[in-house]
């Protein structure tokens, strides 16, 4: 893949995509924003927060004692002393209030917080924050 361009990964990418349940959407958008960053930005990081999904009671106490926080963005970005968290939604998803107390908390220390709802948008939003335009 390293031979091809950007512009083609992304065709590629969106040609093969499958159709699924609606429920999966924020999902799948959020899988291509990972898979285009690590193509078009590899030496930098990008990771995902798994805070939500069912679990037992014992098992949710031990990660919030292991240091799982409500609200944290769904991916982070860090790239030359700067950090970017992304919150990924749909066209129709809104924040929770936790989520919009992470918000506030992340900008009051100075990093950068965005809320993306496509691919397209994160691309923009990304290539921004880093000061660049990549195809």
């Amino acid at each position: 893949m390293a031979s091809i361009k950007v512009t083609e990964f992304l065709q590629l990418h969106r040609a093969t995509g499958t159709r699924r349940k609606p429920r999966h959407i924020e999902s799948e958008i959020q899988q291509s924003c990972v898979s285009w960053f690590r193509y078009a930005y590899p030496k930098y990081i990008i990771f995902a927060c798994p805070n939500g999904g069912s679990r037992n009671a014992v098992e949710a106490a031990n990660l919030k004692k292991e240091g799982v926080l409500a609200g944290v963005a769904d991916l982070i970005i860090v790239a030359d002393y700067k950090v970017l968290f992304v919150e990924m939604k749909t066209k129709k998803g809104r924040q929770q209030e936790t989520q919009k107390d992470f918000q506030h908390r992340v900008e009051v220390l100075g990093h950068r917080y965005v809320v993306c709802r496509s691919l397209d948008d994160f691309m923009a939003r990304v290539n921004e924050w880093l000061g660049q335009r990549k195809n």
